[in-house]
């Protein structure tokens, strides 16, 4: 296996211990793409994961968001004793149990789920904090003129 040095990326960046994890999350690669799913952008700070669980019920499915970690689990509950049981000729449906998670940064938050048709899909929306938000900083403690903003755009 291929190992990656970050080292020269890092030298100029301030936070980024994380990023080593999640290059070697990216790089280990999810062997099972069960149940296949879509992640797409619905807005300018909004995006939906759209999971295909066809055959399981809104009761067979959890999310749970955790230490930046969405963490979506299927378990499928089989007939019990006394209830009316299916025979199946060919079962091309798959419903087995699955665990699939989605590595969030600290500005998504989890919105809210819904599951119509098959599909659970999750809303997600990225918050940035006032204090994460671009700010200029005083030197000196003096905030610049007027005259000298205007001369720094013009040039």
């Amino acid at each position: 296996m291929r190992t990656f040095d970050f080292a020269p990326l890092l030298r100029s960046s301030i936070g980024f211990e994380n990023i080593n994890r999640l290059v070697d999350l990216a790089t280990r690669g999810e062997g099972d793409s069960y149940p296949p799913y879509n992640i797409e952008k619905v807005g300018e700070d909004s995006y939906r994961i759209a999971m295909a669980t066809a055959g399981f019920t809104r009761d067979e499915l959890e999310l749970t968001a955790q230490d930046n970690v969405l963490i979506v689990t299927g378990r499928a509950v089989e007939a019990r004793d006394g209830e009316p049981g299916r025979e199946f000729l060919h079962r091309g449906i798959a419903k087995r149990a699955f665990e699939r998670r989605f590595q969030l940064a600290d500005t998504i938050r989890v919105t809210g789920a819904a599951y119509a048709d098959g599909l659970l899909n999750i809303e997600l929306v990225r918050e940035v904090p006032e204090h994460k938000k671009p700010r200029n900083i005083a030197i000196d403690g003096q905030q610049p003129t007027l005259e000298a903003v205007n001369d720094r755009q013009a040039a």
